[in-house]
C-alpha cells in the first residue's frame, strides 16, 4: 500500500504567499456553486410535490418510499466511488459529465409517466449528484492556492450546502402553486447547461495520471458497505427495531472489513487508510460525522414542532425555517477570521459549544412557547455547526495529497451522510421513547386507535380529528407536549454529543493545521502531488430527511 507521509499543512506559520485568485477563478467557484446548490435541493424538494406525484403516478406505499429515498440512498453510496474516479480521469471531466447526466435525469423525471420510471431517473439523478459533489469540493484545492482566499471559498461552499438543503421545500411549494409537479425538477436544467458551457473555459483540468488504476472490486465494496448500512440505518428510524433492516446493517459492516482488507493491499487504494488515520483528517472526519449527527436528528423535531405544535402549514413552516440560516451567515465569516489569529482546533471548539447552547436553549420549549424562542435556537446551532464543519472540512483537505482531494473530499462527506443517517435514528428513536412513555397514561380510556395515538404525534392528530371536539383538545394538548418533551430530550441528548464533539476538536486537532492568516506554499502542479490541499465541507442530509437540515 502506498504509504501517506506526515506533511506539513500549507498554511503553516513561515510558509511563502501561493499565487492569490482572480476574477476569473472566483467566476468558476460561482458557476460550479450553482448546480451544488441544486444537488443539495435535491435531497429534499419532493417533500411538498409527493401528494402531486401520488395523485398522478399512483404510486403502491413502498414505490412513493423510494421515491424519495433512491436519491439519497445512490448519492451516498457513489461518493467515495465518484471521489476517487474523478482523482484517476480528472475531476473537470468528471463535473462536466455528472451536468450532464444530472440535467438529462431532471428532464425524464420532470415526465416520468410510472412510478417505476421516477424511481429510476432519481437514481440516476443520484449518479449525477455524486459525479458533481466531491469534484466541486476538490475542484477548489485548483483554483484557490492562497489560504485566505481557499478559507472563503470553502465557507461559500458549505454555505451553498446547508442553504440548498433548507431551500428545497420552499422552493418546491412556490414552484407547485403555479405549475405542475415535473417543474421541481426542470429548474435543474438551465444551470446544468450553464455549467456545460462555461466549465471547459474556467475550470483547470486535475487528472493525475493512468499509473492509479481505478480498482472495480473496491467500488462495489464500497457500494456494498454503505447502502445496506444507511438503509438500515434509515429503516430503524422509521419502523424501529426489525430483523431485516438489522440484517442489512450486519452485511454491509461485514463487507466494510473486506473493504478495508482490500485497500491495505491495494498500490493504489480507493480510500488511503494511512491519510484517514492521521489526525489532521480523520479528526475532522468524526467531527463532522459528530456536527451532522445533531444536525439531522433535530431537524426531525424542529419542522415537526413548527406544523404540529405550533400549528403553522408546511409552506410556512419552510419559510421560518430559513431563518437560523442567519446564524450561519454570522457565525461562518467569524469563525474565518478568529481561525487567522488561533489554532483553529480552538475555534472548531468554540463552535460546536456555541451549537451546544442552541441545543440547550431547544430543551427550553414548551408547546406555548413563541416563535422566536423556536428560531433562535435553531439560529444559533445552526451557526455554531456550520462555523465548526467549515473549519473541519478545511483542515483535514489541508491535510490531503493534491491528487487525492477528491477521495478525500468523498470520505468527508460519506462520513456526513452517515452521521445523518444515525442521528435521525439514535435522536428520534430517544425522541419517541419518551412521547411513548408520556401518552402510556395520558390517552383516555376508551379512546379509539389508542395504538396509533400512543406511537407518534402524527397518528394523534389523525385520530383526534375523527373524535367529539372535547375529546380531540384532550389527545392532541396530550400529543403535544409529549412530543415536545421528547424534542427537549432530544436537545439535550444532541447538547452532549455537541459538547464531545467540542473536546474532541481541541484535544485531538491541537496543533494539527496552525491558524488560517498565513499564506499558503505555491501549490504543485496537480500531476505533481508535491503540495496539500484544503478541504471542504458538507451539509446537506443526502438521504431522505423528513425535514430540513440547517
Amino acid at each position: 500500500m502506498e504509504k501517506t507521509s506526515e506533511r506539513t499543512p500549507e498554511n503553516t506559520p513561515g510558509s511563502t504567499p501561493g499565487p492569490r485568485a482572480g476574477r476569473k477563478e472566483w467566476t468558476a467557484l460561482g458557476v460550479l456553486m450553482l448546480p451544488l446548490l441544486l444537488v443539495s435541493m435535491d435531497v429534499s424538494v419532493l417533500y411538498f410535490a409527493i401528494p402531486y406525484i401520488s395523485q398522478d403516478l399512483e404510486p403502491s406505499a413502498t414505490q412513493q418510499l423510494w421515491i424519495l429515498d433512491m436519491y439519497g440512498f445512490v448519492l451516498a453510496g457513489l461518493l467515495i466511488v465518484m471521489g476517487a474516479l474523478g482523482d484517476r480521469i480528472g475531476r473537470r471531466a468528471l463535473v462536466l459529465a455528472g451536468a450532464a447526466v444530472f440535467g438529462v435525469a431532471s428532464v425524464a423525471a420532470a415526465y416520468a409517466h410510472s412510478a417505476e420510471v421516477l424511481i429510476g431517473v432519481r437514481a440516476l439523478l443520484g449518479l449525477g449528484g455524486a459525479a458533481l459533489m466531491p469534484s466541486t469540493l476538490a475542484l477548489i484545492r485548483s483554483l484557490f492556492h492562497d489560504a485566505k482566499q481557499r478559507a472563503k471559498a470553502v465557507t461559500l461552499w458549505t454555505g451553498v450546502m446547508t442553504t440548498g438543503v433548507s431551500l428545497g421545500p420552499v422552493v418546491s411549494g412556490l414552484l407547485l402553486e403555479h405549475f405542475w409537479w415535473g417543474s421541481v425538477f426542470l429548474i435543474n436544467l438551465p444551470a446544468m447547461v450553464l455549467l456545460l458551457a462555461l466549465v471547459p473555459f474556467l475550470v483547470p483540468e486535475t487528472a493525475t495520471g493512468a499509473r492509479d488504476r481505478f480498482d472495480v472490486l473496491s467500488a462495489v465494496l464500497s457500494l456494498g458497505t454503505l447502502l445496506p448500512v444507511i438503509y438500515g440505518i434509515k429503516e430503524w428510524a422509521r419502523h424501529g427495531y426489525e430483523p431485516l433492516p438489522a440484517l442489512c446493517v450486519i452485511a454491509g459492516l461485514a463487507l466494510g472489513v473486506v473493504f478495508v482488507r482490500r485497500q491495505k493491499r491495494l498500490a493504489h487504494p480507493m480510500v488511503d487508510l494511512g491519510l484517514l488515520g492521521r489526525r489532521a483528517f480523520g479528526g475532522p472526519v468524526l467531527a463532522n460525522l459528530l456536527a451532522m449527527f445533531a444536525t439531522v436528528g433535530m431537524a426531525v423535531f424542529f419542522t415537526q414542532y413548527l406544523q404540529s405544535v405550533l400549528g403553522q402549514s408546511p409552506l410556512t413552516a419552510a419559510l421560518w425555517s430559513l431563518v437560523p440560516a442567519a446564524g450561519v451567515a454570522l457565525m461562518a465569516p467569524t469563525a474565518a477570521v478568529l481561525a487567522q489569529r488561533t489554532d483553529r482546533a480552538y475555534v472548531m471548539g468554540g463552535g460546536f459549544l456555541v451549537a451546544a447552547c442552541g441545543f440547550l436553549w431547544l430543551a427550553q420549549l414548551r408547546t406555548d412557547s413563541p416563535l422566536w424562542v423556536a428560531l433562535t435556537g435553531g439560529a444559533v446551532y445552526a451557526g455554531g455547526l456550520v462555523a465548526a464543519m467549515t473549519l473541519a472540512n478545511e483542515l483535514a483537505l489541508g491535510a490531503a495529497p493534491p491528487e487525492r482531494a477528491g477521495s478525500a473530499a468523498a470520505v468527508l462527506e460519506s462520513g456526513q451522510e452517515l452521521g445523518g443517517a444515525l442521528g435521525m435514528a439514535i435522536l428520534g428513536s430517544v425522541g419517541a421513547a419518551v412521547y411513548s412513555r408520556d401518552m402510556a397514561d395520558a390517552v383516555p380510556a376508551g379512546t379509539p386507535h389508542a395504538d396509533a395515538v400512543r406511537e407518534t404525534l402524527g397518528g394523534a392528530a389523525a385520530v383526534a380529528a375523527e373524535l367529539p371536539t372535547a375529546a380531540a383538545d384532550a389527545v392532541l394538548t396530550a400529543a403535544r407536549e409529549a412530543f415536545t418533551h421528547g424534542l427537549g430530550i432530544a436537545a439535550v441528548g444532541a447538547a452532549v454529543v455537541m459538547a464531545g464533539a467540542g473536546a474532541l476538536s481541541v484535544g485531538f486537532l491541537r496543533g494539527a493545521g496552525g491558524t488560517t492568516a498565513p499564506p499558503s506554499v505555491p501549490a504543485a502542479p496537480e500531476s505533481g502531488g508535491a503540495t496539500p490541499a484544503p478541504h471542504l465541507p458538507a451539509a446537506g442530509e443526502p438521504g431522505r430527511a423528513p425535514s430540513v437540515p440547517y
